[in-house]
């Protein structure tokens, strides 16, 4: 049996060049343009077929086994953040306002080296592996945009496969959920329109900061008082923004926020919820409300055999580790769900904080880093699924 997890150490300088090269030239969503040419470059010195400009700045490969077989679909992102870096590492973002703060660096790197540990062992494959590199993860709708350029298509896949370092956990830790992994979210932007007027006389004014505030005081007991105790949902108002001197009642006020669910009839009723609150709070301070709700991406739901294999591999491959299997859901989003609803597939985690070394940063945090050492365990975990995979 091919020892992934030695060959994915071998190939550790590999993977951790690519990465710190990614980290300190980042690029935001449909910009991955440097990025995007790494990736080629690196993919054609395998002598696969590769395909570019997929919605715009995105990377499709086919990596052909030895024999006839399934199509196994495994994606990276590749999009950056628009975040100053405050990490101080030598490898620190070379670009202003921008940084790879949620280790998608480290995806793409990680994809890579699964394609070059594949490649190796292409006579024993059997079946496709199609290796996607998605441009604009973070809310520009890449996911999407591949789906709509026919990334699901020539050839389909049967299986899709793709993975989160997760600095909410440390190395060593996987998790494999089987049904629900990460919320869908929707955003939601709310103008509430009034009639200004003097700060001394309220009376002649109808007030939308107040309307607006009972607005978000009311929208918090949706999920309080219309949704079961035992489904998850968040509704969260994010920015509030209205007026512009002390003594002067503005005539509106905008507030924006989001809305996350895993169940289809969590979502309706949520949000049908907001537009009867909404307009009716808006309505009962002498306001008028204008909702604008954009749905960000669906749930990421793992088909359940898919999952339990991806978790037997884990087990295989690190029978020392802390595998999560039943509770690791986030009401974090991921636009893979995108491909999922459409091809069955697995979005696992792979632990890649450490304390010690100061790095645990959250996710979208200035000082975001992670332990690189999550980084050939996490290209072990995927080349392993993909073969194991790619028997059925």
């Amino acid at each position: 049996m091919t020892d992934y997890l030695a060959e994915a150490a071998v190939l550790f300088e590999y993977t951790q060049a690519l990465r710190r090269d990614f980290h300190m030239h980042p690029e935001l969503g449909f910009q991955e343009i440097r990025t995007a040419e790494i990736v080629a470059r690196e993919l054609n010195a395998l002598g696969l077929n590769v395909q570019t400009g997929v919605a715009g700045t995105g990377v499709v490969a086919l990596l052909e086994g030895g024999k006839p077989g399934p199509v196994v679909l495994a994606r990276a992102d590749m999009d950056a953040l628009p975040i100053t870096e405050e990490t101080g590492a030598p490898y620190a973002s070379q670009t202003p306002g921008v940084m790879h703060a949620c280790g998608h660096d480290g995806h793409t790197a990680i994809l890579l080296t699964v394609a070059k540990l594949l490649h190796a062992h292409r006579a024993e494959l059997a079946g496709t592996v199609k290796l996607v590199f998605q441009p604009a993860e973070e809310g520009l709708g890449g996911a999407a945009r591949m789906v709509e350029a026919g990334v699901l298509e020539n050839p389909r896949p049967d299986v899709t496969l793709a993975l989160h370092l997760w600095n909410d956990q440390p190395l060593g830790w996987i998790g494999v959920a089987r049904g629900a992994a990460m919320a869908g979210a929707e955003i939601f932007k709310v103008k509430v329109r009034g009639k200004g007027g003097h700060g001394a006389a309220p009376h002649q004014t109808h007030d939308p900061i107040l309307a607006a505030s009972q607005i978000v005081n009311a929208l918090q007991t949706i999920v309080s008082r219309n949704i079961a105790p035992l489904q998850s949902a968040v509704v969260s108002v994010c920015t509030i923004h209205g007026g512009e001197a002390f003594n002067i009642i503005p005539q509106q006020v905008e507030l924006s926020g989001t809305i996350r669910t895993f169940e289809p009839e969590v979502r309706e009723k949520i949000l049908e919820r907001f537009e009867i609150i909404t307009y009716g709070l808006a309505e009962t301070f002498g306001c008028t409300a204008e909702v604008e709700l954009t749905r960000l991406t669906p749930a990421v739901i793992n088909d359940a055999k898919t999952a339990a294999r991806v978790e037997a591999v884990a087990r295989r491959l690190f029978p020392e580790a802390s595998i999560d299997a039943s509770h690791n859901v986030t009401m974090g989003s991921e636009d893979m769900a995108f491909m999922m609803e459409q091809v069955p597939g697995c979005f696992f985690f792979v632990g890649s904080a450490n304390k010690e070394k100061n790095l645990d940063a959250a996710h979208h945090h200035p000082c975001f880093d992670f332990d690189e050492q999550a980084l050939p365990r996490a290209a072990a975990l995927m080349a392993a699924a993909i073969a194991d995979l790619l028997k059925a």
